[in-house]
């Protein structure tokens, strides 16, 4: 398939290089211009370029930007992109320590509706609650015991199919996690974040997560401050 991922960080670079290693042609995206990305080209192996260039003709598109700077994309970015084409939201919201103040996601819009309320397209979340380097270096063959297991909520069933045979080809069993307004199960704080649990125990935490965002992950008047220091 043809992968376009706008974002060129922890998240995003390991995606590129894992599903170029699976034979997909990837291009590769972030605000500052192809001409920044050389070290993520060679070590992916993705194409470098503009963000408009990172969605035509893909079969996919991975949005996987801080949370803020989901309003800053062009708002005329998925104009001529074809309702099939599968988009995915790998954002977080961390009011305290990047993000700031969001007041949609404050009043409690799951985190990825308010991203397809930005962006005028439905999304599917995954590759959000696991940590980059474990991303990178902790897929396994399908069938091995204690396989990674990753959520995946959509409300479009034909997207998050085509999602989680991605997952499941970097090397993590996929899980059905329901529609997009079931998403703050796998949010920051729930049982599933950075969890690195199995098929089991995913379909555990999932329906052991409460939907009361705690104090911690709620912006403050003074965020947002740093992951060293949140404000």
């Amino acid at each position: 398939m043809k992968i376009g991922i706008i974002g060129a960080g922890n998240i995003g670079s390991v995606l590129a290089l894992r599903f170029g290693e699976n034979g997909h042609d990837v291009r590769i995206a972030n605000s500052r211009g192809p001409a920044s990305l050389a070290d993520i080209e060679r070590e992916t192996g993705a194409t470098a370029v503009e963000a408009r260039e990172a969605v035509k003709h893909a079969d996919v598109i991975v949005v996987t930007i801080p949370e803020a700077k989901v309003p800053n994309l062009p708002k005329d970015l998925f104009a001529g992109v074809p309702a099939s084409v599968v988009v995915i939201d790998t954002g977080n919201y961390y009011p305290q320590q990047r993000d700031g103040r969001i007041d949609g996601i404050e009043k409690g819009t799951p985190e990825s509706r308010w991203v397809e309320q930005q962006i005028g397209r439905p999304v599917v979340k995954a590759f959000n609650n696991i940590y980059a380097d474990h991303l990178k270096n902790r897929g396994k063959p399908a069938g091995t015991a204690g396989r990674i297991a990753l959520p995946v909520a959509g409300d479009d069933a034909k997207a998050k199919a085509v999602v989680m045979k991605l997952v499941d080809e970097i090397g993590f069993d996929p899980i059905d996690a329901g529609a997009i307004d079931d998403s703050w199960r796998q949010q920051p704080a729930t049982p599933v974040y950075t969890g690195d649990l199995d098929a089991a125990g995913v379909r555990a935490a999932l329906q052991q997560a409460d939907p009361a965002r705690k104090p911690e992950w709620r912006a403050t008047d003074k965020s947002p401050g740093t992951f060293d220091q949140p404000a």
